[in-house]
């Protein structure tokens, strides 16, 4: 009876150790974010846009000490495309490397509904708190509808 309750001990101390620097740290991948609008961006960060939002993509840009996510649906025929970024991580995979995990979210307009017939480029921006560039960018969607 007395190994039972050494044992159980020592099951609690070890599971103890693992979880609870988890859970007083909370999650130190997730990257904080600000929505910001294409108008308000960096001139030279506007110019570059048009290469990119032909393409549903996440991609990266930093200018001075900023580093921007943006996340383009690609062209759209129609009005009522929406997309939003619902996360950031960051995902270790060496000392000081990281890639970016980006979950978006994706709306698509109701087929029963009437929506204006010109094209569209669907894009959100954020500025992060990031101070080094990812090695890469990956893009997670969830369809809303």
């Amino acid at each position: 009876m007395k190994r039972y309750l050494i044992f159980g001990l020592i099951l609690i101390i070890a599971l103890g150790a693992l979880f609870l620097p988890k859970i007083f740290k909370g999650d130190s991948n997730e990257v904080d974010y600000k929505a910001v609008e294409v108008e308000d961006l960096p001139v030279e960060i506007q110019e570059a846009l048009p290469k990119y939002i032909m393409e549903e993509r996440a991609l990266t840009c930093k200018f001075k000490d900023d580093i921007y996510v943006i996340v383009t649906r690609g062209e759209k025929k129609s009005k009522g495309y929406f997309v939003d970024i619902d996360s950031v991580l960051k995902e270790y995979y060496g000392e000081e490397k990281f890639d970016l995990i980006v979950n978006a979210k994706y709306a698509d307009p109701n087929p029963n509904e009437i929506v204006t017939q010109e094209y569209d480029y669907p894009i959100v921006v954020v500025k992060t708190n990031l101070k080094e560039m990812p090695q890469a960018v990956h893009l997670e969607i969830e369809y809303l509808n």
